[in-house]
C-alpha cells in the first residue's frame, strides 16, 4: 500500500509543475502564461503560473523590487522563466549575463530551475534579430540556465510568405498567435515526449486564426 501511495505521488509531481514568469510586457500579452496553462490541461499536465511581469521592465528593475525575491522564499515553485526586452546589444547582453546571474544564484538556493525567455526585435530593428539569439544563447550556457528559444522560432516562422502575423499592430508586442507560438515553445521545451503534431486545431483556433498558420508554427517549434 505504501509503495502505491509512494508511486501515486511520483506520479502527481511528475503531472504538475509550478512557473513563475519574471519579465514584461512581451510575457503578459494575451496572458501567454495562461495559453501556456491551458496548452497543459489539454495534454494532461497540470502546469500552474505565477506572473510578475510588469510594463517596461528589466530583469534588473525585478530584482531591485524583491517580488521575486519573496516568490522564491515561499519555495513553491519549479522554474523561474526571466525575459526583458531583446538585448541585441553589448549592454543588454551584459545585463541578461549578469542579472541573470543573480537570479540564478536565488534558483540555485531555493532549487529551483532558471529558464531564459528568448524574444524578438520589433520590426523597425529586424536587422538586430541574429545579435538577440546569439545573446541568449550565451546567458543561458553561461548561466547552466534552460533556453525557451522563441525568438528563433518566431524568426524561421516568419521566413514564410502568407502566413498569421506574429506581431502585434505596433509591431513589436505579440498577437495572439505570437503569444501561442511563445506558450507552445515552452511547453514543448518542458515536454518534448509530447507529441504537438497531435494538437487539435479546433482547441487553439480562438489565437490562430487558420490552419495553415498553426501547422506551420508546430512545424518550426518541432524543428532541431
Amino acid at each position: 500500500m505504501k509503495k502505491l501511495l509512494l508511486l501515486l505521488l511520483i506520479q502527481v509531481s511528475v503531472q504538475s509543475q509550478s512557473i513563475l514568469f519574471v519579465g514584461n510586457s512581451l510575457t503578459y500579452s494575451n496572458d501567454m502564461p495562461g495559453m501556456l496553462e491551458y496548452i497543459g490541461k489539454k495534454n494532461g499536465i497540470s502546469i500552474k503560473t505565477k506572473d510578475l511581469s510588469l510594463p517596461n521592465h528589466a530583469i534588473i528593475d525585478h530584482i531591485k523590487k524583491g517580488g521575486i525575491h519573496k516568490k522564491l522564499a515561499k519555495r513553491q515553485y519549479d522554474y523561474v522563466i526571466i525575459q526583458q526586452g531583446p538585448s541585441s546589444q553589448k549592454k543588454g547582453k551584459k545585463m541578461l549575463i549578469e542579472d541573470g546571474n543573480n537570479i540564478k544564484i536565488l534558483c540555485s538556493k531555493y532549487k529551483v530551475k532558471l529558464g531564459y525567455f528568448m524574444v524578438w526585435p520589433s520590426i523597425s530593428y529586424y536587422h538586430t534579430f541574429d545579435k538577440v539569439i546569439e545573446n541568449h544563447k550565451i546567458a543561458a550556457k553561461e548561466n547552466k540556465a534552460i533556453l525557451f528559444s522563441v525568438g528563433e522560432k518566431w524568426k524561421t516562422y516568419n521566413s514564410f510568405k502568407n502566413l498569421q502575423n506574429l506581431y502585434s499592430l505596433d509591431n513589436f508586442h505579440p498577437s495572439k498567435a505570437g503569444s501561442f507560438l511563445a506558450a507552445l515553445t515552452i511547453f514543448h521545451k518542458l515536454h518534448p515526449a509530447i507529441n504537438i503534431e497531435n494538437l487539435p486545431y479546433k482547441d487553439y483556433k480562438k489565437w490562430v486564426t487558420n490552419q495553415k498558420s498553426f501547422k506551420k508554427i508546430i512545424q518550426v517549434i518541432n524543428l532541431n
